[in-house]
């Protein structure tokens, strides 16, 4: 048997890890590990055009399956174009490993071609980032880089320079156990009896919930119905708490709507339950606050809090349930259901006037139709601005479908390279891309990943010829737009071009018609939909305050839109409501 050299070994840790794929771009000092995949049953090589496109497909497949991925860069510029995908797998907390291949090891801190130091590059995006700078140091780097990753929910790199990756492994290394599962955590008993008496003592509770409830679900229905609670969430807590919640009060936030923002400031106390919501200017700070997390850096670092509590929020409900008493009052819930469904009825009227017949189609349309026409267990990846408007309001949750997209690190072109890794965890589930035409552009190389592994992701793609969300900053900034428009070519034809199915839409009545088509092909597909670039409208009454950053009042901006299906789901709560 020939013996083991640096890039087998690291190989072979990463299969014991249960990595399944290296998403990459193969070259130079990357080529001995590419040969030790070629040679290694456990792994697959993804050859990608991009290595932005690696990281955010390793990214998520990671959110998909909830395990350790990988991808990789070969030395300088190879690498360096994973960063962007990385500060996203990142600041989602999906347990990624990334490959830095570095240049020869003795000339590191010489100038030599294509140096860069990534070992520091990559620190603000990772928890751990070290250098291979001995062959002796392996395994042990590259396992406790995996414990990182998986235990801390997030990125890990490991540079290797090529030379290194080349020598002989060291003789019997020892093959520490790994970890690739996290704990659950529950919080202490003082803690939890310090929050039953203070949602005992409160008349008016809210819980408002993020991405840390997944899994979750049936805990925080039942606590919300003890303690007659209004429930609203995070863009990001959508998908795990909007489905059959007859408490939901929908979502705060730049992209809001219903009646959360009031749910949340006209309590007496406010739950924020595994949430690091970014935006505290739609926080009260006149209302007590608990805040229940299980990564203790979130607690307090975005509201003042009156009680912080360290734990899973799944185990911490677990505990906290039996000890509270059962509230017998709902006006409070009650009123928020009301306001809730009145809200959405409000703004969708401006959805529902003569939309089928708009030329340029409305995007809120198409988002509707997809909504309708989409498999009940698909995963959506949104690309960054318009189409995550579409997403929030259309894409309704049902337990088993999927919403990714870059919602915390706010990064464009990141759904057709998440849709490559959610599609290779499984080529029979529907993946659908909802790209925006400035996104898919950025990275339209990676089109033809699809085709190359014949992978059936749709891609709908919402052209507007426009950076949407761009145009709708400079007006509320009181500017001109300006650099926004682009001149765009057929996207189906391109994609006919590259070997897949293609189909342009630029009327309403040949929409659903498009999709389905499309949703029946085989293989990769795109459906290029003519959207209304106006189809967003600006409030009547700006304030000096809605303009920086957006940090905006979610009662004070209303996006002109309807919110699709979640009219009816709020009116359905509505026959719940015991009338007086």
């Amino acid at each position: 048997m020939a013996k083991q050299n640096i890039a087998d070994q690291f190989v072979d840790i990463l299969a014991r890890a249960g990595v399944k794929r290296l998403y990459g771009v193969v070259g130079d000092s990357l080529n001995p590990i590419v040969d030790a995949v070629r040679r290694n049953s456990a792994l697959d090589w993804v050859h990608v055009r991009h290595e932005e496109t690696a990281a955010f497909a390793a990214g998520a497949e990671a959110q998909i399956t909830g395990k350790l991925t990988a991808c990789a860069g070969s030395c300088g510029p190879g690498n360096l174009h994973l960063i962007n995908g990385l500060y996203d797998a990142h600041r989602s907390m999906a347990p990624v490993l990334a490959l830095a291949s570095h240049i020869p090891s003795g000339e590191i801190g010489l100038g030599y071609f294509q140096e860069t130091h990534p070992d520091r590059l990559f620190s603000e995006c990772s928890h751990y980032s070290e250098l291979i700078s001995n062959p002796k140091q392996m395994p042990r780097l590259l396992q406790t880089a995996i414990q990182n990753a998986v235990g801390r929910s997030g990125v890990s790199v490991v540079s290797l320079p090529g030379d290194i990756a080349d020598q002989p492994a060291p003789e019997r290394s020892a093959q520490t156990a790994l970890v690739t599962a996290r704990p659950t955590v529950r919080p202490g008993d003082a803690e939890i009896e310090r929050l039953a008496a203070m949602i005992d003592e409160a008349e008016k509770v809210t819980l408002f919930c993020g991405s840390g409830t997944r899994g979750a679900h049936a805990e925080v229905m039942e606590f919300a119905g003890k303690i007659k609670a209004p429930v609203g969430h995070a863009l990001r807590g959508k998908e795990w708490i909007q489905y059959d919640n007859p408490y939901d009060v929908g979502m705060s936030g730049l992209l809001g709507y219903g009646a959360a923002y009031e749910a949340t400031h006209e309590c007496d106390l406010l739950i924020l339950l595994g949430t690091d919501f970014p935006y505290n200017a739609f926080l009260p700070d006149d209302v007590l606050i608990a805040q229940i997390d299980v990564r203790p850096e979130n607690l307090g670092r975005r509201s003042r809090l009156d009680l912080a509590v360290w734990g899973d929020v799944k185990e911490t409900l677990r505990c906290l349930v039996p000890r509270v008493r059962e509230k017998e009052d709902r006006r409070f819930l009650d009123k928020m259901l009301r306001k809730h469904a009145d809200a959405l009825e409000g703004v969708v009227k401006a959805y529902t006037r003569r939309v089928d017949k708009h030329i340029p189609i409305h995007p809120e349309y198409v988002a509707s139709v997809l909504d309708e026409i989409a498999a009940d267990d698909a995963v959506f990846t949104v690309d960054t601005g318009m189409c995550n408007v579409w997403a929030a309001r259309y894409i309704s949750p049902n337990g088993r479908r999927r919403i990714i997209g870059s919602f915390s690190h706010g990064s464009m072109a990141n759904a057709l390279p998440m849709a490559i890794g959610a599609q290779f965890t499984d080529r029979g589930r529907q993946i659908v891309s909802m790209s925006g035409d400035g996104g898919f552009s950025m990275l339209m190389g990676d089109f033809l990943t699809l085709v190359q592994y014949d992978l059936p992701v749709k891609v709908v793609l919402f052209n507007n010829s426009s950076l949407g969300m761009v145009e709708l900053e400079m007006m509320v900034a009181g500017l001109p737009a300006y650099g926004t428009s682009a001149k765009n070519p057929d996207f189906a034809a391109v994609a006919e071009a590259c070997g897949a199915y293609g189909v342009r839409v630029e009327k309403p009545k040949q929409l659903a018609g498009a999709l389905k088509d499309a949703f029946r092909h085989k293989g990769p597909a795109l459906v290029d939909i003519v959207t209304d670039p106006n189809a967003l409208s600006i409030p009547p009454r700006i304030s000096r305050e809605m303009v920086t950053g957006f940090a905006l009042s979610a009662s004070k901006i209303v996006l002109d839109g309807g919110v699709g299906r979640m009219v009816q789901m709020a009116r359905s709560n509505l026959r719940n409501v015991p009338r007086p």
